[in-house]
């Protein structure tokens, strides 16, 4: 292979039907969707899909630690498939506290990085009551590229990816169960903060909906220059695109934005 091709990545986000049907019905859905998804080097998952977001008053109940059944089913899959796999976020039980986590693993089946969500959702949500947040961002060097973890309401702060950014990351990496009805702050989210940092994001949200309340959709692929390169619908899906990530230093070449930043005290 060319080294051009060997910067290439297939990507399959799987948008997830949400409902309240529990976390061993969700557990076997998951397990059947990515048993569906067939040449990916690397498959994504959504928010807190185990469990169910808005399943606030499980969290304590059906949290578990990394060697729980969750990350050990995915951790199974992911060397089954010999791909690597971003298990969207589970509710992490670790040390007396809980955290909305988000676990990357690699083809062999091992934990490649974890990251904890930083920033906690408090509007119209009992997350940030419920969950203690991270306090430092993920950027995981694999044999594929740079990744930088993230989690749904990050998207809302830039300097978060950013930071990753200069970290080296290439891919950032977003699990989500964004609800309706902000679409079109989901939609324009996902870009900016692609096209601001010259890399590509690749994001896994639920659909379906969860103790009453809609999640919007829309998983998205978007290239450095914020373009969508592939984007879900409403309804349950997996979204694919090939990244080049030889892409990342060329665009940053060609319009060099990331490289002209100015640092401000």
């Amino acid at each position: 292979m060319t080294e051009d091709r060997d910067r290439r990545l297939r990507v399959a986000s799987i948008q997830m039907g949400m409902d309240d049907g529990g976390k061993a019905a969700n557990l076997r859905r998951a397990a059947a969707l990515i048993d569906g998804v067939e040449g990916a080097d690397l498959i994504l998952l959504p928010e807190i899909w185990n469990v169910g977001y808005f399943a606030f008053d499980a969290y304590g109940a059906e949290s578990e630690g990394l060697s729980g059944p969750t990350v050990s089913m995915l951790r199974e899959k992911a060397a089954a498939k010999g791909c690597f796999l971003f298990g969207g976020s589970i509710v992490e039980a670790d040390g007396g506290a809980c955290y909305n986590t988000s676990v990357l693993i690699d083809r062999q089946g091992g934990i490649a990085g974890t990251y904890r969500k930083i920033h906690l959702f408090g509007y119209q949500s009992e997350e940030a009551r419920l969950l203690t947040p991270g306090e430092a961002p993920t950027v995981v060097d694999t044999e594929l590229g740079k990744f930088g973890l993230s989690t749904c309401y990050d998207l809302r702060f830039p300097e978060l990816y950013r930071w990753m950014a200069v970290m080296g990351a290439e891919v950032f990496l977003v699990a989500s169960a964004w609800p309706y009805p902000r679409l079109e702050a989901w939609l324009l989210l996902n870009r900016v903060r692609a096209l601001e940092n010259q890399v590509f994001l690749v994001s896994s949200n639920c659909t379906g909906s969860n103790r009453g309340k809609a999640f919007v959709g829309h998983s998205t692929v978007a290239d450095p220059w914020g373009t969508p390169l592939a984007a879900g619908g409403d309804g349950e899906c997996v979204v694919r695109a090939e990244l080049d990530l030889a892409q990342v230093p060329k665009v940053r070449s060609v319009f060099p934005a990331f490289n002209d930043r100015v640092l401000i005290d």
